[in-house]
């Protein structure tokens, strides 16, 4: 497990300054997942909240070099990169240990940029990818993705007298990356730190391609105070909305379990997202989301009682 006066020695590497908004989940992503290394490291950012908010020109709060792409093309990216890194050093013309990290909100994980994630998996490139998952297009208008759960009122999913919110269940994104067999998988949560880090650490000793789904809190999307977004984290782990688990080397875990799950209802009352559920013609829909979040939980159990290997 992560040492915390170990890491609280550490350097930062993102800076206090950035315009991300208080209480925004990411930056808290961001730092814990740089801890988990001590190596130099070179970042790669999609387009979105991170990339806008920490690279205002002529500023950048990152301490370490960073790489703006496109929507869609982190992975590749710092495929590229990687590429180049190893290509010098077999040369010897770089000595040193260089870590690689790209980070995608989910629109660019999930949906737009799942292409060029899964063609970096397969080609077995060594970096680490990190999902900072807020649920939805937050930087450009809180719209609908892969990743927004069932339920939730979305600008381009709102709820209504036609609809409940987004009617789909949300995309399983860390199953369909475990499928591609690469070394390390997990889903983490910046409320439990000592996992996070020890997942990113993980993640980044490991040779290949490792992933990192991380659930990231955007209390303007999600609508909920801003000093509350650790505990709102917390619910999403404590409820089994997040569970967290690791795939590593194909052998599936939990790495936390609460002793005893709680409804999931108390999760989604904290969120204006999701207050509409609470009228008495949608109640139906928290019954089929506690099913469906129960359901999840039987699945994810009897992968890691088997101590399976799913592909």
């Amino acid at each position: 497990m992560a040492d915390i006066k170990e890491l609280a020695k550490q350097q930062e590497r993102l800076s206090g300054g950035h315009r991300l908004c208080a209480g925004c989940g990411a930056s808290i992503v961001v730092r814990q997942v740089l801890m988990g290394t001590k190596d130099p490291v070179v970042a790669g950012s999609a387009t979105g909240c991170l990339e806008v908010a920490t690279t205002i020109y002529p500023y950048t709060a990152w301490k370490i070099p960073f790489i703006h792409n496109a929507f869609e093309n982190v992975a590749a990216t710092i495929s590229g990169v990687e590429t180049a890194y190893r290509a010098l050093k077999k040369k010897g013309k770089i000595k040193k240990d260089i870590k690689f990290v790209a980070f995608g909100g989910d629109g660019g994980t999930y949906d737009i940029g799942l292409q060029s994630l899964s063609g970096a998996l397969e080609r077995g490139h060594n970096f680490v990818y990190v999902c900072y998952n807020n649920e939805a297009y937050m930087n450009t208008g809180v719209q609908r993705s892969g990743a927004t759960p069932k339920g939730a009122s979305t600008t381009t999913a709102p709820e209504g007298k036609q609809s409940f919110g987004k009617p789909q269940l949300r995309k399983d994104l860390t199953s369909i990356v475990a499928a591609h067999n690469i070394p390390y998988t997990a889903q983490a949560s910046a409320s439990h730190w000592n996992d996070l880090v020890t997942k990113a650490e993980k993640a980044f000793k490991v040779e290949g391609p490792a992933f990192l789904n991380v659930i990231s809190m955007c209390h303007r999307g999600w609508r909920f105070p801003q000093e509350d977004t650790i505990k709102v984290n917390k619910l999403a782990v404590e409820t089994g909305f997040w569970p967290l688990i690791e795939i590593e080397n194909g052998v599936w875990k939990f790495t936390y379990k609460p002793k005893e799950r709680k409804p999931v209802v108390e999760f989604l009352k904290t969120q204006g997202r999701f207050k509409h559920l609470f009228k008495e013609e949608n109640k139906h829909i928290l019954d089929e989301i506690q099913k469906d979040i129960d359901e999840n939980w039987a699945r994810l159990e009897r992968f890691c009682e088997a101590g399976c290997k799913v592909a």
